[in-house]
């Protein structure tokens, strides 16, 4: 029971890191969630697009840029690069498409030219994608059976002037979704680095020679006060996951109780239990506060950067993405991701969300094998 007490007042000591953590992802949490109004009602939106013609502005592929001008919002942006990255990445505009030299011709030689678009990966952009894909298809159709321009273009428009009836099957909403998925993303940092930093922490005050000196001459079983230090920072690791599941609720009502809501939940703390024998693992590396400082900091931050905690894992090159793989905050990330998308819910549709809980749970043994293999050495040292 000293042992316990002694885990818990030292806990005490570093609440000011814990409230910290905490307030970082309440501030974050709090901007993203006030950036998106709830709104169940279905309206016709138009995407953000820019049309990058390298082609001629006649027959055919003057009336496939009226038909885009007509159905999103075409947007004026200087033809740099830079200026064009930026606009995407900002949202300016979701959807770009570049429209080659000779694509008229082409078309109406047969030759089925490739239109090359940038895309943003959100609804708008699934909506533009929609838009020009509907065209294609149809110009398709006439070109493939008739030779004159003028009647191609003229049976096109005809048949685009046929508006399918809009209904909506989905219950599911996305808004609030976004909203989880996005504390949930943020949290995989406050969360690790709330673990790792008190863990790492108290687990080296107990190194500390003078009170290791005590326990060794203590009545009390060295292997005793070892599993009482394990039950503690097992039940300290859920009051942190109880914490923040209480605050999602807060900030998401009750959006997390739902059956998508508990599954996020579910996975943070298979994630948590993930960050404790990281933590025990990196105590076990070095005794020195500072030392473990820096290193909880590369740990934790790092990963929060390389998986999609802080950028989008879209935005991501593909290169860091493939380094993110070994790294457990990717898998969490990613179960989110998936959760996100998921429109209906069953076994079937969950299975690689238990996939990527169950490569947590490997990431958790691995650790604590390399625990005990570090915690070998230095005893036969020692």
């Amino acid at each position: 029971m000293t042992v316990f007490k002694t885990y818990f007042k030292i806990v005490k000591k570093y609440k000011g890191m814990i409230l910290l953590y905490t307030i970082l992802l309440i501030l974050f949490s709090g901007i993203n969630l006030s950036t998106n109004d709830n709104n169940t009602n279905f309206t016709k939106e138009k995407p953000n697009i820019l049309i990058i013609n390298k082609d001629e502005n006649i027959g055919i592929t003057k009336n496939l840029i009226h038909y885009l001008k007509k159905n999103t919002n075409t947007k004026e942006i200087e033809n740099k690069e830079q200026k064009i990255k930026d606009a995407l990445f900002y949202r300016d505009i979701n959807y770009i498409i570049y429209i080659k030299e000779n694509y008229r011709k082409d078309i109406l030689d047969g030759k089925n030219p490739k239109i090359d678009i940038k895309t943003t990966k959100d609804y708008n952009a699934t909506l533009a994608s929609q838009i020009l894909t509907r065209y294609i298809k149809v110009q398709n159709i006439y070109v493939k059976n008739m030779q004159n321009e003028q009647e191609i273009i003229k049976n096109i428009n005809k048949s685009l002037e046929k508006q399918a009836k809009i209904e909506i099957t989905s219950k599911i909403n996305t808004t609030q979704i976004e909203k989880m998925n996005l504390y949930f993303n943020f949290a995989s940092y406050s969360l690790m680095a709330i673990i790792i930093f008190i863990i790492c922490f108290i687990l080296t005050s107990f190194k500390n020679k003078n009170i290791h000196k005590r326990i060794t001459i203590s009545s009390m079983n060295y292997k005793k006060h070892n599993r009482i230090i394990r039950k503690a920072s097992l039940l300290y690791v859920f009051i942190v996951w109880i914490l923040f599941s209480l605050l999602g609720l807060i900030l998401l009502k009750d959006t997390l109780l739902s059956i998508r809501g508990i599954i996020y939940m579910v996975n943070a703390l298979v994630f948590a239990f993930c960050s404790l024998t990281i933590a025990i693992m990196i105590s076990s590396l070095t005794n020195n506060k500072e030392a473990v400082s820096g290193i909880v900091n590369v740990v934790s931050l790092g990963q929060a950067f390389l998986c999609g905690a802080f950028v989008p894992t879209q935005w991501l090159p593909k290169n860091v993405l493939t380094l993110a793989h070994i790294l457990p905050t990717y898998w969490y990330i990613q179960t989110n991701e998936l959760l996100k998308k998921l429109e209906i819910i069953n076994l079937k549709e969950i299975k690689p969300i238990l996939l990527n809980m169950l490569i947590l749970i490997l990431f958790s043994i691995l650790f604590i094998i390399i625990n005990n293999q570090i915690s070998k050495r230095k005893q036969k040292i020692e």
